[in-house]
């Protein structure tokens, strides 16, 4: 076994109740895009903010045209080899809590059932004035429904796929994207259950995370570059409680002065590795 390999489960020996992290790193490996490269920096488009979304209808317009195309390739994907691991892990008792920072239910398809989904789930979505929620399926049936002759006029052969069930697609006209409104009260904004770039991840969720990882022995980020703040603070607060972090994440992250053990390797197969390791 690599030497690095031994490192870490020594690493989970010593320490054996883990708070995990987990980042974009993990789901990568089941074919859904990450925003960031090696270094921490964009590689794609900034994704939406929830201030455009909240002050600009066209800006809802292209969210949901774009969220129309890309949803089928998230709700298709599977769990990934770090999925699987991390469940692995939590039955053989060392993972009472896992952070992820993903919204895309993979952890839980995978078998974990001690998760805590920090930027909430893609598959729900929630209305704005009634706070109604539906299944992102039914929604999907419904922008189909709306925009058959959009998608004839503007849909395009070659599209890209992006991060979080979103598609690149440059340069159309989206002003005649209809946007249905809340089944519900009828007349509500709808939005993906999740926290956007800009909005505060909600009180009660980063509560529970902190007194996890206050009860932990030690803190393990898997595939997350942390550059995130909503991620990055849990971190900060492991350096200052003393506990030890270790990280396998391919490229830097922003707390690496903190760590006590890095592994670059693909997290899949690391974590895959580290099961096999301690039985």
């Amino acid at each position: 076994m690599p030497v690095d390999m031994c490192a870490l489960a020594d690493f989970i020996r010593r320490h054996p109740r883990l708070m995990v992290l987990s980042g974009a790193g993990c789901s990568t490996e089941s074919g859904i895009p990450d925003y960031r490269d090696h270094d921490g920096q964009w590689k794609r488009p900034a994704p939406m903010t929830y201030q455009v979304f909240m002050r600009e209808p066209g800006a809802r317009q292209r969210y949901w045209a774009r969220s129309m195309i890309g949803w089928p390739r998230m709700a298709a994907s599977r769990p990934g080899p770090a999925h699987v691991a991390l469940a692995q892990l939590e039955a053989a008792g060392h993972v009472p809590l896992l952070v992820t920072q993903n919204v895309d239910g993979l952890h839980d398809a995978a078998g974990s059932r001690r998760v805590l989904d920090l930027h909430g789930r893609l598959d729900t979505v929630r209305c704005l004035a009634c706070a109604a929620t539906l299944p992102r399926h039914d929604l999907q049936q419904r922008l189909q429904a709306a925009n058959g002759g959009w998608l004839r006029a503007h849909l395009p052969r070659d599209i890209a796929t992006a991060p979080d069930g979103d598609a690149y697609l440059e340069g159309l006209d989206f002003s005649g994207f209809q946007v249905p409104a809340c089944p519900a009260c009828g007349h509500g904004v709808l939005k993906p259950d999740v926290v956007f770039f800009g909005e505060s991840v909600p009180r009660v969720r980063v509560d529970a995370a902190m007194a996890a990882l206050r009860a932990a022995d030690a803190l393990l980020v898997a595939g997350s570059s942390l550059m995130v703040y909503s991620g990055f603070r849990f971190a900060r607060a492991a350096a200052e409680w003393s506990k030890p972090i270790a990280a396998v994440n391919l490229g830097r992250t922003r707390a690496d002065e903190w760590l006590a053990l890095k592994i670059q390797a693909p997290v899949g197969a690391a974590l895959t590795a580290l099961v096999a390791a301690i039985g």
